[in-house]
């Protein structure tokens, strides 16, 4: 039997008599409140496909169980009663992410505005999987303790696993990752911490934070580059993260030859060149928070791999067509700069015409991404 976390939410949440958390009409409301919080309920019927009755039906269930809360109206709106504003109510639930990366995992909790509530993070390096998980069950209480959070509304747990989907929740992780890969993490977790756990690879859910948070507010088609221990990313179209037939769209890596995989714009082998020009750097998090673009080694690396990494970049223009590719993951901001100064666009013009480029973008979101995608992800799944 599939695993599927979508049946396993507490009744708490549920709508009455019903196995959904919202129906579709609610769910349009809510992602509108998320993206705009403050939204006069007068204005609600311009954006969306509802009449002005139907709203304020649905504005009434919600604010009834304690999804929204109606706030202040905003003076000088017009003639006749100012209409109150809403906006989500943070306390009404929250969530849990975890990024399980090659030497370090990540922890956030994330109220139902949206809001990130607490972070921990914990060295994996030399842990076995089970004392890691303990670990990490014992930071999550404390998190939620200092955040003076109730264990019964928590909606559910996203996770983020370094490597790719080989079927159903099974990933094939990096090497330091060997202990975690190929078998089904979705049923482990869950039984761990008895909350519905859904699982994606980290560039996937970096890309959902991306979309939420970042430049996905601004930007509906984008392809979004995680450059961390490995490489890889993820697709965002329409606002939707795309996962492609097999769970795994977004892995760019799989573009370039075998002989070329190391080759591609990874931060071990970055860290490598950086130890042979006597630079030691303990971890990816060290290299984001100290990298410096005058290293000796930074110049090598990044002539060795820019031939791999403009097919990359011209591939995905070629194939998926996006309006901005975004550069993130773990990447140290100054060195995505510095990969975007030597993008070059192999394209001929026809009638001296090119299609339409892609933004280049370095992603202006602080922490870590896949944790914070992770956290989004329940209320993305049953609510946005």
């Amino acid at each position: 039997m599939d695993y599927a976390p979508d049946t396993m939410i507490s009744s708490r949440f549920l709508r009455k008599g019903e196995s959904a958390v919202v129906s579709p009409n609610e769910r349009s409301v809510l992602r509108l409140l998320w993206n705009n919080p403050g939204t006069p309920r007068t204005t609600l019927n311009t954006h969306l496909d509802l009449t002005q009755q139907s709203i304020y039906r649905i504005v009434d269930n919600l604010v009834e169980r304690g999804m929204v809360q109606i706030g202040a109206p905003v003076p000088g709106q017009g003639r006749g009663q100012p209409s109150p504003t809403l906006r989500l109510n943070g306390d009404y639930a929250y969530s849990c992410g975890i990024s399980i990366n090659a030497d370090v995992i990540h922890l956030y909790l994330m109220d139902f505005a949206g809001k990130l509530t607490g972070h921990d993070s914990i060295p994996l390096l030399g842990q076995s999987m089970g004392d890691a998980l303990r670990e990490v069950g014992a930071r999550l209480a404390g998190l939620r303790d200092r955040s003076a959070l109730s264990e019964d509304t928590n909606l559910g747990i996203g996770v983020g696993m370094m490597g790719y989907n080989v079927g159903g929740t099974r990933f094939n992780g990096p090497l330091p990752l060997h202990e975690w890969s190929l078998i089904e993490l979705g049923p482990l977790l869950t039984s761990e911490f008895d909350k519905p756990v859904w699982i994606h690879n980290s560039g996937q859910m970096a890309s959902v934070a991306e979309a939420m948070f970042g430049a996905g507010r601004h930007v509906r088609h984008f392809a979004y580059l995680f450059i961390g221990y490995g490489f890889g990313g993820g697709l965002i179209s329409d606002g939707e993260l795309l996962l492609g037939g097999n769970g795994n769209a977004g892995e760019f890596a799989c573009i370039l030859e075998p002989g070329e995989i190391n080759k591609r714009p990874a931060l071990k082998y970055l860290i490598g060149k950086l130890a042979s020009n006597g630079i030691e750097i303990s971890s990816i998090d060290h290299l984001r928070q100290s990298f410096k673009a005058d290293w000796p080694g930074v110049s090598e690396w990044l002539d060795d791999i820019t031939p791999a990494y403009n097919r990359l970049i011209n591939a995905i223009w070629g194939v998926f067509g996006p309006q901005a590719i975004v550069f993130g993951g773990q990447v140290p901001p100054a060195l995505a700069n510095m990969l975007i100064e030597r993008t070059v666009s192999f394209e001929l013009p026809r009638y001296g015409v090119p299609h339409p480029p892609a933004k280049l973008l370095v992603s202006e979101l602080e922490g870590d991404a896949t944790a914070m995608g992770a956290a989004a992800i329940p209320f993305k799944r049953l609510v946005f």
